[in-house]
């Protein structure tokens, strides 16, 4: 990838390892930027050089903490007084996607507010991928481009050539992305059909597909408290299933989410490099793909004003 100095890849303090792995895959180190926090906790960024006219790429996941998010308006905020000809915000997971519309009397649609402090603070343009809610696209009124997760996890699942293969959604939400593997794979679907009786708890109600003696392949954009991967995992295997695996995008792994998988029926969780994962919630079972490579020809086509549809074309 040929690059001119104009360029410039920041990161906050959410993923660096991330931001850089893309800076090594364009050929250029990270640009230099100051982040620090007052005794209160209010956070304050200086960058270190110019960018003035300069097209900015910032990479910031929104996961929990809230600062993450205030960190990335403040960084947009910067670059924007800076005189930054355009600024990007990278965004490898898009954290409050999951309260994305009014389900229930006197609740915000959280995951507007925070498409409405991205465009307010200043940026020009969004990357991101594996959004839970694909709606979210619309709720910007500024360039937003949705890579998605398959581009990577696809090619791993093809080299490992799992015999007998079905891709599973764990709930009717994923049927899309489910639909979408089992193109790409060329396997079998099946969907677990469940009910949340409250959040981050699940109900599984029936299994919809033929799992027995098939080895299960679960995909998903988040695992969070991995309730509902846990509960789906079972119940394939009551069904008769043989080798289960899981592929989810996004590794939050809340409360006791690393025991409840090593406890589980499920043989391998391959996530991504989204956010970061620390060294306390890595465990045997887990297995990291990077998506630093999709990220930086995402970056590397916006920038020299090319298409990069060949990147987000899910049903390729």
């Amino acid at each position: 990838m040929i690059l001119d100095a104009n360029l410039k890849i920041f990161s906050g303090s959410a993923n660096p390892e991330l931001a850089a792995k893309i800076a090594a895959e364009l050929g250029m180190e990270l640009g230099s930027v100051t982040i620090e926090r007052f005794k209160d906790g209010e956070i304050w960024v200086k960058f270190n050089e110019n960018i003035r006219g300069a097209d900015v790429f910032i990479v910031q996941p929104t996961n929990s903490p809230a600062d993450h998010i205030m960190e990335l308006l403040i960084m947009i905020d910067a670059a924007r007084r800076a005189s930054a000809r355009r600024i990007t915000a990278v965004i490898p997971y898009y954290g409050y996607a999951r309260q994305d519309r009014k389900d229930q009397p006197r609740v915000s649609i959280t995951a507007k507010l925070i498409a409405n402090l991205i465009v307010g603070a200043g940026a020009n343009r969004v990357l991101t991928m594996d959004l839970h809610a694909a709606q979210i696209q619309g709720f910007f009124d500024i360039p937003f481009d949705h890579l998605y997760g398959s581009y990577v996890f696809t090619d791993y699942f093809r080299k490992k050539a799992i015999p007998d293969l079905v891709v599973a959604a764990p709930d009717v939400g994923g049927i899309r992305m489910a639909r979408s593997y089992a193109k790409r794979l060329q396997a079998d679907l099946a969907l677990v059909d469940k009910r949340r009786p409250r959040a981050n708890q699940v109900q599984v109600m029936n299994v919809i597909g033929d799992v027995a003696g098939k080895n299960v392949l679960f995909v998903d954009d988040i695992v969070d408290t991995a309730g509902t991967l846990v509960e789906a995992a079972e119940a394939m295997k009551r069904h008769g299933a043989n080798e289960i695996y899981a592929a989810c995008s996004h590794a939050l792994l809340s409360d006791n989410a690393v025991s409840r998988l090593q406890e589980s029926p499920i043989k391998e969780v391959v996530v991504t490099d989204s956010v970061w994962i620390p060294q306390e919630k890595r465990f045997e079972k887990l297995h990291i793909l990077s998506v630093a490579s999709l990220f930086a020809q995402a970056i590397d086509r916006i920038h020299n004003e090319k298409s990069i549809s060949i990147l987000f074309d899910v049903e390729k």
